[in-house]
């Protein structure tokens, strides 16, 4: 009998290994088959120019790639160093009674919906920029705020467990060599951690250039070329969802290669992030 339960087990976690699988190949080919024909149908010069304007089948997407480029790097420079260094301070320095408090509230953070950051984003953070700038407030710099608040829990929640299975003997044997309790934590055990904070970062910045809704709300949703921080921007993820409601024939199919542009430049930068992980190992 446990024989049995054993082999069913062992049929059930390959059915859904391969389930996950042929779900992601079907959405590779559904994307490549449509997205692909219909890129060699607009011609490359037209469909990675500057200008989109569908009413008169120009559609560039420039400065939609160059747009999500720029929030995901500022989501990167507000995100990942307060997120690394909350959780070094929460596996190392943190005390236990604020501990209760501080790590539930960054699990509670991993699941308010997008919309919510970003009526937080629309109602707190463009005023702010907006008194500070004398601009509308809705650009770059809020969209990238506001991306770096939401990766936050992503990499907390995947470097801090990372830090915290470093072996103690290293955080020991740095004490034992004379250095301090944060030299110590800060020179032995987060280098040692570095596989899993790099996945955290990983996570962090799929979340952000996938993020959609919050970035509708606060980034200006502007079709051209973003010109610095306080201008107006639109994402790829904005731009289809914003026209595919309406959109038919090419200019429907040029919304589906755009998605096949950020399948593909998500997996660039999955690859760039593993061969870092690889050298640095």
């Amino acid at each position: 009998m446990a024989k049995f339960k054993e082999t069913a087990m062992r049929i059930v976690f390959l059915l859904a290994a391969c389930v996950s699988i042929a779900c992601v190949v079907l959405i590779c080919v559904y994307l490549l088959g449509n997205g692909i024909p219909t890129i060699g149908e607009i011609g490359l010069d037209n469909f990675f120019g500057k200008t989109w304007k569908p009413s008169k089948d120009l559609y560039g997407i420039f400065p939609f790639i160059i747009g999500s480029i720029y929030v995901t790097a500022g989501a990167i420079v507000v995100g990942v160093p307060i997120g690394l260094l909350c959780a070094i301070y929460m596996a190392y320095f943190c005390p236990k009674g604020l501990y209760r408090v501080l790590s539930p509230a960054v699990r509670l953070m991993a699941g308010i919906p997008s919309i919510i950051y970003g009526f937080f984003g629309l109602m707190v953070i463009v005023p702010v920029i907006q008194k500070l700038t004398g601009t509308s407030g809705k650009g770059l710099l809020t969209a990238s705020l506001l991306l770096g608040i939401m990766i936050l829990p992503t990499i907390i929640g995947t470097a801090e467990p990372a830090i915290r299975a470093v072996p103690r003997s290293y955080y020991e044997g740095s004490l034992a060599l004379g250095a301090t309790h944060e030299r110590s934590t800060f020179s032995a055990v987060v280098p040692a951690a570095k596989s899993g904070v790099m996945s955290g970062v990983i996570l962090g910045v799929g979340r952000a250039i996938g993020e959609t809704m919050a970035v509708i709300m606060i980034a200006g949703n502007q079709t051209r070329m973003p010109g610095g921080l306080l201008d107006g921007l639109r994402t790829m993820t904005s731009n289809i969802v914003l026209e595919m409601g309406y959109s038919t024939g090419l200019h429907r199919r040029a919304l589906i290669a755009t998605g096949v542009v950020l399948f593909v430049f998500i997996l660039i930068i999955n690859t760039c992030f593993s061969l870092m992980k690889r050298r640095d190992s």
